[in-house]
């Protein structure tokens, strides 16, 4: 029963508006637009105290220093002004910021909220400022510094040299940003080369520079032409293993020990494990017979780029 009350209600409710005209309808619709454009109207007119965030503006000397972390572009306050004013804040339209002035940098750190009120004051016409919703906004800078550093090829991933050389153009390149940053960038500064084809380290190539956050470069290329490096011989006596030979036997080598040419970048000579070089003797591989086995590098060092066995042959001669 209270299902058909409700029709009953809902009826009697829509009966003034059924089997109206079309300009009945508009009149109505009309009514309604004045009557919220009206109250709309009256809002706005009323006073408010609310929250909103209000764009800030900081002056410092640009050509001296330089932000290590983005500035805060707006701060939250809480303010009180009629509806127009607030409605204008809350939309996409040109309001004017408050202007912060930054003195004593870089060792200014802060900015507090007696920095601020005044700036926020003076910006906001027609609202008036009651308070910050924050008491302190952090800020970091450092000083703007400009620092000119020729180029060299990075090393390889594990550290090893590349196999080839390369002159640069432009030979140096300026890097512009925090002098924490600046002064930290490697003398000279590395150009790591992209993965390409192996013929294209006979011509030109172009190369982007790079760099760390807030360093700015003057160029973001370079042209880098490589041309392959000549390499060092280092010679290495090696005393040689014997392998797959019968046991409860002792073999003594003639000569006792094998020459081993070792090629490797001039740089690499010093880090140059001797040590690691492994020269084997495989038990019955003779090469006529006399009994002379062939030795065969099996190991080297990584600095090394080659190496060959120069001894032709080793005799092997069972004693016991």
């Amino acid at each position: 029963m209270p299902l058909a009350r409700s029709a009953r209600l809902f009826r009697w409710f829509l009966s003034p508006f059924l089997g109206q005209e079309r300009s009945y309808w508009r009149a109505v619709a009309a009514c309604f637009l004045a009557a919220s454009t009206f109250w709309l109207l009256n809002a706005l007119n009323k006073t408010y105290t609310t929250r909103i965030t209000y764009p800030v503006a900081w002056r410092y000397n640009e050509t001296r220093f330089v932000p290590i972390q983005p500035l805060p572009t707006e701060v939250a306050v809480n303010v009180t002004g009629r509806g127009w004013k607030l409605l204008r804040r809350s939309l996409p339209l040109e309001v004017k910021p408050a202007e912060l002035i930054l003195p004593g940098l870089p060792g200014t750190r802060y900015v507090t909220y007696q920095n601020l009120r005044p700036a926020l004051q003076q910006a906001m016409e027609g609202m008036q400022f009651n308070y910050l919703l924050t008491d302190t906004l952090w800020v970091e800078f450092d000083r703007l510094v400009s620092r000119r550093l020729p180029l060299a090829l990075s090393p390889a991933a594990d550290g090893s040299a590349l196999p080839y050389s390369a002159t640069f153009l432009p030979a140096t390149v300026m890097f512009r940003g925090p002098a924490s940053k600046v002064s930290s960038l490697p003398d000279p500064y590395p150009v790591h080369l992209p993965q390409a084809p192996a013929g294209s380290t006979t011509g030109d190539i172009r190369v982007p520079i790079g760099g760390p956050d807030l360093v700015v470069p003057n160029v973001q290329d370079v042209r880098v032409r490589l041309q392959h490096r000549p390499l060092v011989t280092v010679p290495v006596k090696v005393v040689p293993e014997l392998m797959d030979a019968p046991i409860g036997h002792t073999y003594q080598f003639s000569p006792a020990t094998v020459q081993v040419q070792l090629q490797c970048f001039p740089e690499d000579t010093a880090s140059l494990d001797r040590k690691e070089v492994r020269v084997q003797l495989h038990y019955g591989q003779f090469i006529n017979a006399d009994s002379s086995l062939r030795p065969f590098l099996s190991r080297r060092p990584a600095a090394a780029r080659g190496g060959q066995v120069l001894t032709p042959g080793v005799r092997v001669t069972v004693k016991q």
